[in-house]
Order: C-alpha cells, then structure tokens, then sequence
C-alpha cells in the first residue's frame, strides 16, 4: 500500500502494517478513528490509505491528484472553520489572519449525510474525512453520532489528537488507529535526514536535544519549531539569556516581542525560553509563571503588559 522508507518514519510501522492488513482482506469498517499527537502523519496516512481504497475500484491514474486537490467525486473532506468579523473563512484564510476561534459546524456534517445519499461515480465507496474532530461542537457532534449510525456506502476516516474529547459513543462505533509519538532517537534521525540544507546553521543557533524536548515526540512540530525559530529577529534570538534581572532589559525586550512577533511565534518563544529556564535553574515556580503567560496571550490580554509583569515577576523571585 504504502511504499515507506527505512528511514521515512512519517509512517508508522504498526499502522501500515494494520492498513496494509485492511486493505487485502477488504474488510473495511464503517469508520475509523486516527489519533495520536499532532505533526505525527495522520493526515498523510489517511490520504494515502483513501487512494488505495479507490485504487481497488478503479484504474484512474490521477486518483492521488484528486483526492489532495478534494476534487475527487466520491471524497469529502471535513474540516473546522472560522469566525472572523462574523464571517466564515477557510483553515487557509484563518491561519494568515492568526485567527483560532475554530469549530466543524453541524451544518457541514448535514452536508455528509447529502453526500453519502448519492450513489458512487468512480468506486464503489464515498469517503469522509474529517480532520481535527475534536473540534466538532455539540451539535455536529450528535448529528454525526447519528449519521455513524445508519447504514450507508460510505468510509469514514476520523483525524484527533485530542481523543478524550470525542463523544464515547462515537468512539464506540470505529476501529482505532493509533499513531504513537516519535523517541528521541527517532526525532534525532527525522531532523537529520528531513532537515533544509537552507537551515542547516540551526545546529549552530539551537542544541539538539532542545529542539527534541521541545517537540514532544512530534516530527511536525518539530519542523515547525524550526522555522519559527529562524523567523524570530535576531535581537530576539542571540541576547537574551533567562531569566533576565535588569528591569530597563525587561521592559525592553517585552516591547521587541510584543512589536515584533505574532501571537503563535510569541507562544513558541515562552515555550523555548521555559525550556532554558528549567535547565538552568529547576524552579518550578518559572515555569508555571511562564505557563500562565501563555493563557494570557491566548486570552488577548494585551501582550507587552503581560510580557512585563511576567518577567518582572520572575525578576523579582530571582532576587
């Protein structure tokens, strides 16, 4: 199914050989729920695993091309939507304006149930995919739980890293794919044979092992960190060392984060900077106040306030 690399660890062996497994047999459940920590290939599997399943009722060489474009006839892909000034937008147009108020709507699900009533036009299967499930509200959730349960000739394929937020009914009526978080040593040989030649100096910049604590077992997120990393501006990145003591620093610097970084890249920074903290001083009482700087950020709270009274906090303490 599944052509895979030794060292192309975006695909899980325990779940290829799963897959490989469904697809001989054709013994296809009505739905499937992959779940696992993000960045970890879900999305890429399902897409790949959806081909092979058309490849069983059709010779169509552009199938893939399709399917990633979603201009395949018989795949539908869910997705959450956003809000932005009461409209709308696509995941795209939301990740350039940084909004995050997301959610897959109960209209979108109506919309499955339409799809599946009509009859196949290239396979002998109509698949759904829905990403970040999670993100279903109340009444999409329902609404899908009951769609789960009346029998129709369609696949569904369920993408979550947060699996505890699903209804356990809905869980109930899929087969479980998990997709488990990448070791150390599996994060250490992605980054190496993945990694932009473009980027190569980040080993000059970053340790290593920083980088891998950082990810939490996820090569995306990895990925991610990195060129987050090597947007910050170079003030930013090669004067600070934490945590800081001198107040005029403080107040400066909060004014350079605040002016300079967005929002995701500032949270990515309290992330590094928690890191190097805890190595280098093993107080909790940091971390956590970083920590509730975050739930500042991510709840508007004017950000160079709260970089200020944060890091004076930190100072304080440090005295």
């Amino acid at each position: 199914m599944i052509n895979i690399k030794s060292d192309n660890l975006l695909i899980n062996k325990e779940v290829n050989e799963n897959l490989e497994s469904i697809l001989k047999t054709k013994a296809f459940s009505n739905a499937y729920v992959f779940y696992g920590p993000e960045g970890i290939g879900k999305k890429q599997t399902a897409l790949k695993f959806i081909k092979e399943i058309f490849n069983k009722y059709s010779s169509d060489l552009n199938i893939e091309e399709k399917i990633i474009a979603n201009n395949h006839p018989d795949f539908l892909l869910i997705e959450p939507t956003y809000y932005l000034k009461g409209n709308l937008i696509n995941r795209s147009e939301a990740e350039a304006s940084k909004n995050n108020k997301q959610t897959i709507k109960i209209e979108q699900i109506r919309n499955v149930k339409t799809f599946l009533g009509q009859k196949s036009i290239e396979s002998g299967r109509k698949i759904v995919l829905i990403d970040d499930a999670h993100l279903l509200n109340e009444a999409a959730s329902n609404c899908l739980l009951k769609t789960l349960e009346e029998p129709a000739n369609g696949i569904f394929i369920i993408l979550t890293s947060r699996l505890n937020l699903l209804l356990d009914t809905i869980i109930s009526r899929c087969q479980l794919i998990r997709f488990k978080s990448f070791s150390d040593k599996q994060l250490e040989i992605f980054i190496r044979n993945n990694l932009d030649s473009s980027l190569s100096n980040i080993y000059e910049q970053l340790n290593l092992k920083d980088l891998i604590n950082l990810a939490n077992g996820s090569p995306g997120k990895m990925l991610n960190d990195i060129k987050t990393w090597n947007e910050l501006p170079n003030e930013i990145k090669e004067n600070l060392e934490f945590p800081l003591s001198d107040n005029l620093e403080i107040l400066r610097i909060s004014k350079i984060i605040s002016e300079e970084l967005d929002i995701n890249q500032q949270i990515f920074f309290i992330n590094f900077i928690q890191q190097k903290c805890w190595v280098k001083t093993k107080r909790k009482s940091i971390v956590k106040k970083l920590e509730n700087l975050k739930s500042h950020l991510k709840n508007f709270i004017q950000p160079r306030l709260a970089w200020e009274v944060t890091l004076l906090k930190i100072a304080i303490e440090d005295l």
